[in-house]
């Protein structure tokens, strides 16, 4: 017999980009913190292709420049070369420099938004002059600035209809005042209407994939940077963490701690109660330990089997003995019975701490290695304790402590 097991949304772990996933995004945002991780995912995404596209805009401004001045002639180009040279080129220059800026992800939304309203109004304004003079062959100019601020200028939806929105209301108005005629007018002002619905409509399904993407891509690396059991980072994680932080610590010249808790036991627990009973001993666990370390760069992660580590930067003795005492009190209030335990009758945790200032001639194997001996010294000491090691750093010989050393011992 095949029994089909299948995988909904509904067996999704409970996560801000699950929980976003579960509920939509019909009005193309999302909740909370989620909204602004997007638009900076998004904007770096197409920022290479923003600024080809900018830098395209900017030859072809200059080219229609010049096609304006001879399809307009002297007396009725004098205008619209000036809202060429004087507004659309430069802001489409700005926004060139605005995407090379350092704080580009919060400057260039806003810029791109002013630019796109400010160049279409230009073109409208080029575009009644033109129609004015008796000139009516300029019009597919806005067109295509219209399908430019929609598709290529690098902004979200509702940026983009709102700056077409306000360029062809104004075209709409100016043209009804200026009194054009009326067969050329409402022909093109019917285009510009369908070529807005058009370009609305396609980019508001590419948005609603790419935020569909982006939700999709983030909750796949959450899974993957999760320990499947317990829901806390997974050893691969931690392995990533301790680097960076150790080479954060090494430039900012803060200390560092590992601390590495086991319980105490483990297999007697699991042969008396049963592995189910192990499993939900391990979240238990995890849930407490993730309690203990609240600070926003603190970070637990399961570091194999029974066993899990805490990494605390900037930590000062008074914290690492303060998150310490936490952590054998909430396991205590845990209050999970281990009647075969050697230890007590209740569950009880081994915790090899070690407490350092990083240096640059060494590396963090050193500091795991280190904590690693405090576990083993605690369990040696009769388990439920906790051993801190600091001073025995500058003694340690082996392991991958000193780079120099080049070589693992046994």
């Amino acid at each position: 017999m095949i029994i089909a097991n299948r995988f909904t949304i509904e067996d999704l772990p409970d996560l801000p980009h699950s929980r976003q996933l579960k509920v939509g995004f019909p009005w193309l945002t999302f909740d909370g913190a989620l909204e602004p991780e997007f638009r900076h995912a998004h904007f770096d995404e197409n920022l290479r292709h923003i600024r080809v596209n900018l830098c395209l805009a900017v030859i072809l401004s200059v080219v229609f420049s010049g096609v304006d001045a001879m399809v307009l002639g002297p007396a009725l180009n004098r205008i619209p070369s000036m809202i060429h040279m004087l507004l659309i080129i430069p802001l489409l220059l700005l926004c060139v420099a605005g995407s090379f800026a350092q704080g580009r992800h919060r400057l260039y939304p806003p810029l791109a938004l002013a630019a796109g309203t400010s160049v279409g109004l230009g073109v409208v304004a080029i575009q009644l002059i033109a129609s004015s003079g008796g000139v009516s062959i300029m019009f597919p100019c806005l067109l295509l600035t219209s399908i430019f601020v929609y598709f290529m200028g690098g902004l979200i939806f509702y940026h983009a209809l709102a700056a077409n929105a306000v360029v062809t209301f104004a075209y709409l108005c100016a043209g009804t005042l200026l009194e054009l005629p009326s067969r050329e007018f409402g022909y093109d002002a019917m285009s510009l209407v369908a070529l807005n619905l058009f370009c609305a409509s396609v980019v508001y399904m590419h948005e609603k994939t790419s935020r569909l993407r982006f939700l999709e891509a983030a909750l796949l690396r959450e899974l993957v940077a999760r320990d499947g059991l317990t829901g806390i980072q997974n050893r691969r994680m931690f392995d990533q963490h301790i680097q960076r932080a150790w080479q954060q610590a090494v430039r900012e010249t803060e200390r560092l701690a590992v601390l590495l808790v086991d319980i105490d036991c483990f297999k007697d627990y699991n042969d008396r109660y049963g592995h189910q009973a192990g499993d939900e001993c391990l979240r238990a666990v995890a849930v407490s330990l993730s309690q203990c370390a609240r600070r926003p760069l603190d970070f637990v992660a399961r570091y194999g089997g029974e066993e899990f580590a805490v990494v605390l930067y900037e930590a000062s003795r008074e914290y690492v003995a303060e998150v310490l005492t936490r952590i054998q009190r909430s396991i205590a209030e845990l209050n999970i019975p281990h009647e075969a335990s050697r230890v007590a009758g209740r569950l009880t945790v081994s915790i090899g701490a070690a407490f350092i200032l990083p240096g640059a001639g060494r590396t963090y194997e050193g500091l795991i290695q280190l904590a690693d001996e405090a576990l083993y010294s605690a369990k040696e000491q009769g388990r439920n304790r906790v051993v801190v090691m600091e001073a025995e750093y500058q003694s340690l010989s082996t392991g991958r402590f000193d780079k120099r050393r080049g070589q693992r011992a046994g």
